[in-house]
């Protein structure tokens, strides 16, 4: 360790301190912003009420959400080169607050579904923005407890979006979803212009239009496609054509980033040679599985506790609090332990932890008591925490500085796709099996109970390959200034933290 550092972790300097204000408004603000992707499922009936719509329209509020989501987040790997991180910040949340105000006073359906459009294009640029400026900001042998704090924004803003909006939706009608956001998002856009001033300014960037049509027609046909499987019916387009039409525009799109980063890097769109370094394409692959298992099963919970054991809405968003705010209250504690022990004795027991918690849900979900449910779902979340917090940290931590944008663009938009990937699985999974037990002659709720447990049993399929990927999850390797910075791009594993790379011996 350096002088400087040591100096710095013994006596912090005003400018530690500015940073750390400026990374605790950037969460903050990343954490109002993620909590409004969830915050329509338990708002899906009294919206479908107020205006006049079905099921297959209203859960579009979701699914519009996750779709905006996968295709701007690729765009912000060019978009952070381009801007500073005070202007990158404004942008967002400036975007957040008219899609918000737009979302609050919308005289009709059209208009709410534009108004959460437009609330995800700003949500899409903050996380990737934060975690650029911590992996920027903050040293490595610091980073695991900042991602620690960060996994309040990441894991948790999604787990309270139930609880929350069926709290507010008991006590008032469902303007005030957004409504009490937006006082909130101006605060945050206020404070965080001030504490971000004097940032290091963008630099010339040139956009490849061709990569990034690819990529709105590959992700959004991918997420597009997912979910219209899991709704069961057609839509517009059938979820077979818009998967394959994704696919083909992914694999052009992935051929075009290879030939140009050969040919004009400049015009590199998403650096795809971020996934060979191993130790960062690891915990990717981890983190889109947790996601998928832990999407799934906040989308059935609610069902299970409402349509089968005949809880209200505010009662069912109560039970599932408890594993938000464990997951959060535990972030810290997770990330001062990786700074001490590193990644993989931490992710190992989460996934341990993970798989159980899940197979639990999956036999005994409509039999045990509430209380019993409600430990299930702690044990998951607490689990989900050791698993994230160090999969976000070493992965990252794995990449050259000049990959960070496009690791964490990836990173957001791997979730986004297994979000919809996990939510049309463990739906069409359900929806089949109900409909099998209703033609065996059970009725409406027993039928619905067996589909719920059949999709929690895909579910917790998904945690067994969670478990396999923690046992390959490794730390970023130490920092090495002495070798030469081409070497990033020869395929070999990169160090974490100052742009400079070294290979890494082949097992």
């Amino acid at each position: 360790m350096s002088a400087s550092v040591q100096a710095t972790t013994q006596a912090p300097s005003p400018e530690d301190a500015r940073v750390r204000l400026v990374l605790r408004v950037l969460t903050a603000a990343a954490f109002v912003v993620i909590l409004n992707e969830t915050l329509m499922l338990n708002a899906l009936p009294p919206l479908m009420a107020a205006f006049g719509v079905d099921a297959g329209a209203g859960q579009w509020l979701t699914t519009g959400f996750m779709l905006t989501m996968a295709v701007v987040i690729p765009m912000t790997g060019w978009l952070l080169k381009r801007l500073s991180i005070r202007s990158a910040f404004l942008l967002a949340m400036s975007v957040f607050i008219v899609g918000t105000a737009t979302a609050a006073f919308a005289p009709t359906f059209s208009v709410l579904l534009v108004g959460r459009v437009i609330q995800a294009s700003g949500t899409a640029v903050m996380m990737p923005l934060l975690m650029t400026t911590i992996m920027t900001m903050v040293p490595p042998e610091r980073r695991g407890s900042v991602m620690g704090n960060l996994t309040l924004a990441i894991s948790v803003a999604p787990a309270m979006g139930p609880p929350v909006s069926g709290l507010i939706l008991q006590l008032a009608g469902w303007r005030w979803l957004f409504l009490l956001v937006l006082p909130i998002a101006a605060a945050m856009l206020v404070g965080g212009g001030r504490l971000l001033r004097g940032s290091e300014p963008g630099r010339e960037a040139r956009l490849d239009v061709p990569s990034a049509l690819l990529t709105a027609i590959g992700f959004g046909g991918l997420v597009y496609g997912l979910s219209a499987l899991g709704e069961g019916a057609p839509g517009p387009v059938g979820p077979g054509t818009s998967l394959t039409v994704g696919v083909i525009a992914l694999a052009v799109f992935a051929w075009r980033q290879l030939r140009l980063a050969r040919r004009d890097e400049a015009l590199v769109f998403l650096d795809l040679r971020a996934l060979q370094v191993t130790r960062y394409a690891v915990p990717l692959a981890l983190m889109c599985l947790a996601f998928m298992a832990l999407i799934g099963a906040m989308l059935l919970l609610p069902i299970l506790l409402q349509e089968v054991r005949g809880f209200s809405t505010l009662a069912s968003g109560l039970m599932l609090m408890p594993g938000g705010l464990a997951m959060g209250l535990l972030g810290p504690t997770v990330g001062r332990l990786y700074d001490r022990f590193g990644p993989r004795p931490l992710v190992v027991p989460g996934g341990i932890g993970l798989a159980t918690g899940m197979t639990g849900m999956a036999l005994l979900a409509t039999q045990v008591p509430w209380w019993g449910l409600v430990g299930l779902h702690v044990l998951v979340s607490l689990s989900l925490a050791f698993i994230f917090t160090p999969c976000f940290t070493a992965g990252l931590g794995a990449l050259p500085n000049r990959l960070y944008s496009h690791g964490s663009a990836m990173l957001g938009t791997g979730q986004q796709v297994a979000a919809a990937a996990g939510t049309a699985l463990v739906v069409t999974v359900m929806e089949t099996r109900a409909h099998q037990l209703g033609v065996g002659g059970l009725g409406e709720v027993e039928s619905l109970s067996g589909g719920i447990g059949a999709g929690l049993v895909v579910a917790t399929a998904i945690t067994v390959g969670v478990l396999v990927l923690a046992l390959f999850v490794r730390a970023p390797l130490p920092e090495r200034a002495d070798d030469p910075d081409e070497r990033r791009d020869q395929g070999h594993d990169t160090a974490g933290g100052a742009g400079t790379a070294y290979p890494e011996p082949v097992a």
